[in-house]
């Protein structure tokens, strides 16, 4: 096979390679977990937690192997990430991408596991009465095993395919918006709907703006050295802090949940159980704080003012009329913080605009999450459409020889 030939088929192949992950997926979420009563699921009402949770999880009810989803992934990538942006540049030297990757990973089975003991006081199951310790103990084996299986086709994905991470989370959002549109008549769409669409274009256009901060390159002597610039999106971290934000969530759910079962008769601590979810405002609020944080510490973590400072100062490169060091430093927080507050600020009226209309009784509580579904899937959508255009892109180069 000559050389154009193999450049003509990686898209074919990345595509089939995603399709055989995708595949996989959608198989283990079909698979109920030992010993759970399935018909009582197929008959119960989803509620918006669920539906929230399905964008991170496999199934809505999770009750399959991959009941827990890509959550514990989610979380101990979020706290991996935050120490690492604590510490300086020489640490960070010293510690391997392979280490990080390993503690990542040691952590999400550590979370894993404490969401599968949870889990599985939650799951209803064949036998009556008092659940036997073998069978629960095999439910939290499958349950974690399907966590490691979910991260293993993730990262397949993310070498060999199309769409990386995203994918199994787009398969899980696509699920979700058409089981949620499916169970509802026209008239109870209409007001939901109407939101969906203006956050739809919302996103379209935070995710194809950007800031263009002039730079000048000490390599370019031509007539494009005065069309360098840094560009930095509206969205500068795209719609990942909405995912993140579900993952987040559940750190005080999970919290609330083991306190509950160490102190049952505190009234405080019953208070947050019955207050900190989505249809109560105290939960709102505390999702939409959880969005706003995930929204600044990942922009602030992802598009680093030190790390590019420190990058500026090693290739002799600068902002234009700004001093090097301190002073871009400075500039870049000062930038980056704006966009960042600005970016939180949307989304979360892009998000908390239909929570507070569910508490209204505007929008019906199972349709509550549909903007943020639509949200995220236009996000998603555009990252998948970029990474197909620079592949089709490399397909259709040449070889000069």
């Amino acid at each position: 096979m000559s050389q154009s030939e193999k450049k003509e088929s990686i898209m074919k192949y990345k595509l089939i390679y995603t399709g055989l992950i995708l595949f996989v997926y959608i198989l283990g979420r079909c698979i109920p977990l030992y010993g759970v009563d399935v018909p009582v699921y197929s008959h119960s009402a989803v509620n918006a937690e669920e539906l929230l949770l399905q964008s991170i999880g496999g199934d809505v009810y999770r009750y399959s192997v991959f009941a827990i989803g890509m959550s514990p992934f989610m979380i101990s990538n979020i706290l991996v990430q935050i120490v690492m942006a604590c510490r300086d540049s020489v640490s960070k030297a010293r510690i391997s991408p392979g280490r990080v990757s390993r503690i990542s990973v040691g952590l999400t089975l550590v979370i894993a596991i404490l969401q599968a003991f949870i889990r599985v006081s939650q799951l209803k199951f064949k036998v009556a009465g008092t659940i036997p310790f073998f069978m629960k103990t095999t439910v939290i084996t499958e349950m974690v095993t399907g966590v490691m299986v979910i991260l293993w086709l993730s990262e397949r994905n993310a070498k060999y395919g199309i769409g990386g991470r995203t994918t199994l989370i787009l398969v899980n959002i696509l699920d979700g918006i058409i089981s949620t549109i499916s169970g509802h008549d026209l008239q109870s769409l209409i007001v939901p709907l109407a939101v969906s669409v203006v956050v739809m274009f919302v996103i379209l256009i935070m995710e194809n703006t950007e800031k263009r901060i002039p730079v000048q390159r000490i390599s370019i002597h031509n007539i494009y050295a005065d069309k360098n610039y840094m560009a930095v999106k509206l969205n500068p971290v795209g719609v990942m802090p909405v995912m993140f934000s579900t993952a987040l969530f559940m750190l005080p759910q999970m919290l609330v949940s083991l306190l509950g079962y160490l102190f049952p008769n505190h009234s405080g601590i019953k208070w947050w159980q019955e207050n900190l979810s989505l249809l109560k405002i105290p939960g709102i609020a505390v999702y939409i704080v959880c969005l706003c944080l995930l929204t600044v510490v990942f922009s602030m973590v992802l598009i680093s003012p030190k790390d590019i400072t420190e990058q500026f100062l090693k290739s002799g490169d600068s902002l234009v009329n700004i001093h090097a060091g301190r002073d871009t430093k400075r500039y870049l927080r000062g930038v980056m913080w704006r966009i960042s507050l600005f970016s939180a600020a949307v989304m979360s009226v892009c998000v908390g605009v239909p929570l507070m209309l569910q508490t209204k009784g505007n929008i019906d509580s199972t349709l509550m999450m549909l903007p943020s579904s639509i949200m995220m899937l236009t996000g998603l959508w555009c990252n998948i459409y970029r990474e197909v255009g620079a592949v089709r892109n490399y397909d259709s180069y040449q070889p000069i020889f």
